[in-house]
């Protein structure tokens, strides 16, 4: 199932929308399981689906799944509803993995000054600080003075379910609510000029994803899915998520050794090859470009670039 936050009639909800694109309130659900009994209106604890993740992770999907047929007379169509970030405001630095495609360590080695050629032998981690992430259809907007070389990278968002801490890999899907699309904007002048990622990854209003999030049991663990990415209706990246140099079981286990994951952190998977800055010459983001993102069994993330003085 697809779980959707949205704007209706001026009001902002969230729910689950079916294979018929209709979205039923996750208010209804919950009336409709009897769980709702110790809230004021659905509201005072499950506000919003980073709230409702954190309570109850993927434990109601089968429940869920077997209440909405009852309830699409309260269903209303995805058109009819504007999309908002499935989590607006995370609730710590976005956990992201650099250099996870071969194609795309080797292409930055050869475009960027990044000196080694080898490919990482152990995950390789940052965080990236944004502070709020956008929706489907939201303009990416950034000053220009702080990001003359802006670029995009189109990356599986891995959103977690649960609490844990030295998860083992047989383990890791368990500790996943589900996936999402992530655009990894990232500033490379920044990031050059540093020499480290972080600062220039987190300028606000780098972090666009959705549209939605996909459950865990919609697609087969470990997901093999195309991924590419559009620039202007050009394809750019193009590749599948069995490329990654580590998979998404070592990730979660690694990165949970010593380290607690909690339910609503985020992970960024890592990105293909075909970023703007490995291109010859260099293709950054302009003002009005249309970035358009792929996945396969998710959907289509869309911002258009604004940037500003």
């Amino acid at each position: 199932m697809k779980f959707i936050s949205y704007l209706y009639q001026d009001k902002a909800d969230y729910g689950v929308m079916n294979a018929d694109n209709l979205i039923v309130s996750m208010l209804d659900i919950l009336k409709k399981l009897n769980l709702n009994s110790n809230m004021k209106d659905g509201r005072e604890v499950l506000q919003d689906l980073l709230s409702f993740i954190q309570k109850y992770g993927n434990t109601l999907n089968s429940q869920i799944d077997s209440v909405l047929p009852d309830l699409l007379n309260k269903a209303i169509p995805v058109a009819s509803v504007k999309l908002l970030a499935p989590i607006k405001y995370p609730i710590r630095n976005i956990f992201c993995v650099g250099k996870n495609y071969k194609d795309h360590a080797l292409e930055v080695t050869q475009f960027t000054n990044e000196a080694s050629a080898e490919l990482p032998q152990h995950p390789i981690y940052f965080s990236k600080a944004t502070n709020r992430l956008l929706a489907d259809q939201e303009p990416i907007i950034v000053r220009k003075k702080y990001a003359q070389k802006l670029d995009y990278e189109v990356e599986l968002a891995l959103i977690i379910g649960k609490a844990g801490c030295d998860i083992e890999p047989d383990q890791a899907a368990d500790y996943l609510f589900g996936y999402a699309i992530g655009n990894d904007i990232s500033a490379r002048d920044l990031q050059n000029e540093r020499g480290q990622w972080f600062r220039g990854k987190s300028l606000d209003n780098s972090l666009p994803l959705g549209p939605w999030i996909v459950s865990r049991d919609e697609i087969t663990f470990p997901p093999l899915l195309n991924i590419s990415a559009k620039i202007n209706g050009e394809l750019r990246q193009s590749s599948n998520t069995k490329e990654f140099i580590f998979d998404i079981p070592t990730l979660i286990a690694d990165l949970s050794r010593g380290l607690t994951l909690f339910p609503g952190d985020i992970i960024l998977t890592g990105t293909p090859a075909g970023v703007g800055v490995a291109m010859n010459p260099p293709q950054y983001l302009k003002s009005g470009d249309v970035i358009e993102f792929e996945i396969e069994q998710i959907g289509t993330l869309t911002n258009m670039v604004k940037l500003i003085d």
